[in-house]
C-alpha cells in the first residue's frame, strides 16, 4: 500500500511544472499549487473504476464523455486533478486535458487517498463549480454523492450494498454498488 506525498521546494507550482513531472506511474496532481503524488490505484481499486465506467458509459448520452484517470483536469492554473472517473462535455476536451470542472467527477476511496478524496478534491471541485461528486467506498461497499445547490455541494446520497443507487445528474443512471465488486 503506497502513500501520499506532497512536493515542495517553498513555491508555488503551476500546471506547467506539473506536465514537466515523470511518467513513473504515480498520480501527480495539483491542488492550490502543491503537488500531490499518489501511488498507482490497486487491482481492486481498477476493478471498480472499471465497472462503474462501464455503467455510466451505458446510460451516457450521445453528447457527453465518459472518462477514467489518468486525464488531468485543469481548473485553475494551480489546480489540476485526475479524477478516477469523469463525465463532461466533449467541448472541453483538448489534446491532453479536460478544462475546466467536468460535470461529474468520481473518486474510489483507498486507505491513502481517503481523507484527500473527501475533503481535499471535493472541495477543489466543489470550488470550480462541479455539478456533482461521488465517492465509491468498495469497502462498503457505498457510493455517497453530492451535488453542486448555490454553489457549495449538498449529499443527495448515501447507498450501501444491494441497495440502488437511483440519479438524474448528470443523466439518469441506477447501480447497486455490490455490483461495483467484479
Amino acid at each position: 500500500m503506497g502513500v501520499m506525498t506532497a512536493l515542495t521546494d517553498g513555491r508555488m507550482f503551476t500546471h506547467a511544472d506539473l506536465e514537466a513531472m515523470p511518467d513513473d506511474g504515480n498520480r501527480y496532481e495539483l491542488v492550490d499549487g502543491l503537488i500531490v503524488v499518489t501511488p498507482s490505484p490497486s487491482p481492486a481499486h481498477q476493478g471498480v473504476s472499471l465497472e462503474l465506467s462501464l455503467r455510466l458509459r451505458e446510460a451516457c448520452p450521445r453528447a457527453l464523455r465518459v472518462r477514467a484517470a489518468p486525464l488531468d483536469v485543469v481548473l485553475a492554473d494551480d489546480t489540476v486533478l485526475q479524477p478516477d472517473i469523469l463525465v463532461a462535455d466533449p467541448a472541453t476536451f483538448t489534446e491532453r486535458h479536460v478544462l475546466g470542472a467536468p460535470l461529474l467527477a468520481v473518486e474510489i476511496l483507498s486507505p491513502s487517498t481517503r481523507r484527500y478524496d473527501l475533503d481535499t478534491k471535493k472541495s477543489a471541485f466543489e470550488r470550480a463549480g462541479c455539478p456533482a461528486y461521488w465517492v465509491i467506498d468498495p469497502s462498503g461497499p457505498s457510493i455517497t454523492a453530492w451535488e453542486l445547490h448555490e454553489g457549495s455541494y449538498l449529499q443527495t446520497h448515501h447507498v450501501t450494498g444491494d441497495a440502488t443507487f437511483t440519479t438524474q445528474t448528470p443523466f439518469p443512471v441506477a447501480f447497486r454498488p455490490s455490483e461495483l465488486l467484479r
